[in-house]
């Protein structure tokens, strides 16, 4: 089966025979959608010729993506600010391997990854967020990505803001100051001049972060009632995020909510992922075996 992981600036590329059976990978630039197309296919036209025709094919994409498989335009990227990218086809694209595909976003695919081997691999319900480049949100129950008519789009949640106290406008290119507009990595770098990483634990520019992001974690537990969220992205490797992101969730949470799960410091309801960076190409590799399953 062949995986990818399709990033704003990289693929992600493998073949194997189960999420934890990759066999071989290699990561390729995300240029155009004709050049990028092609060497993906290239690299599993040449798995295959070593090992064994390609079954089926998962794609955990960026977005926004149509992940209606019932619509016509299943697999399309939609309106983005990647260059060249709107409108690209990951079912026209991959077409020359002749396999069946099954897409999802980027985000669902690192939630599935941690669902089946990963943080979440004994829940039947969890929360998978990354926040980097952008910030986006899934819930997976019992190993399937939720949606409606289409992805959730989470990271475009409108946090409370005290404007006095950072009057900092946002960037994001639809909203402004959503989410996604004020906390992610250009968001940070926008405001501050660094990376978050760069900040010790406790520095202001810590505390807001983690400020912002709670209001996605409480939106997460009062819509969704997952048994565990688990927080990844490159932004949340920074010194002291994860552990006030705890703290100032628990007091959003208040007295309200009972359950053991949210008792104690949430040191094990909101985790950093398993699998690290390898979550994305996890749970495409699980999308290539529901494609075969669908396809049988």
């Amino acid at each position: 089966m062949a995986a990818i992981e399709a990033g704003g600036t990289k693929f992600v590329c493998a073949a194997g025979y189960a999420p934890d059976q990759i066999i071989e990978n290699t990561k390729i630039p995300t240029t155009t959608p004709r050049e990028t197309f092609a060497q993906a296919a290239s690299f599993f036209s040449r798995v295959a010729s070593e090992h064994g025709e390609i079954a089926a094919i998962g794609v955990a994409s960026f977005g926004p993506i149509d992940v209606d498989q019932n619509s016509a335009t299943y697999g399309s990227i939609l309106k983005t600010p990647k260059p060249h990218w709107a409108g690209a086809n990951f079912l026209n694209g991959l077409a020359p391997l002749k396999a069946p595909i099954m897409v999802d976003t980027d985000v669902n695919g690192a939630g599935i990854g941690e669902a089946r081997i990963g943080a979440g691999k004994t829940l039947r319900t969890i929360a998978y967020v990354t926040v980097g480049t952008g910030i986006g949100a899934g819930v997976i129950k019992d190993g399937v990505p939720q949606s409606g008519f289409g992805h959730y789009e989470l990271g475009h949640i409108r946090p409370p803001r005290d404007k006095n106290a950072d009057p900092y406008e946002g960037r994001c290119p639809f909203h402004g100051d959503c989410l996604e507009g004020v906390a992610s990595g250009p968001a940070i770098i926008g405001r501050w001049g660094a990376s978050l990483s760069d900040f010790p634990a406790g520095h202001e520019a810590i505390n807001l972060e983690a400020e912002y992001l709670s209001h996605l974690a409480l939106t997460l537990i009062l819509g969704h009632m997952p048994e565990i969220i688990i927080f990844g992205g490159g932004v949340m490797k920074a010194p002291g995020l994860m552990d006030e992101l705890r703290r100032k969730t628990k007091a959003l949470i208040g007295d309200y909510l009972q359950d053991q799960r949210l008792k104690g410091d949430l040191s094990d309801y909101i985790v950093a992922p398993d699998l690290g960076d390898l979550a994305g190409v996890t749970g495409a590799m699980a999308l290539a075996e529901m494609a075969l399953a669908n396809a049988q």
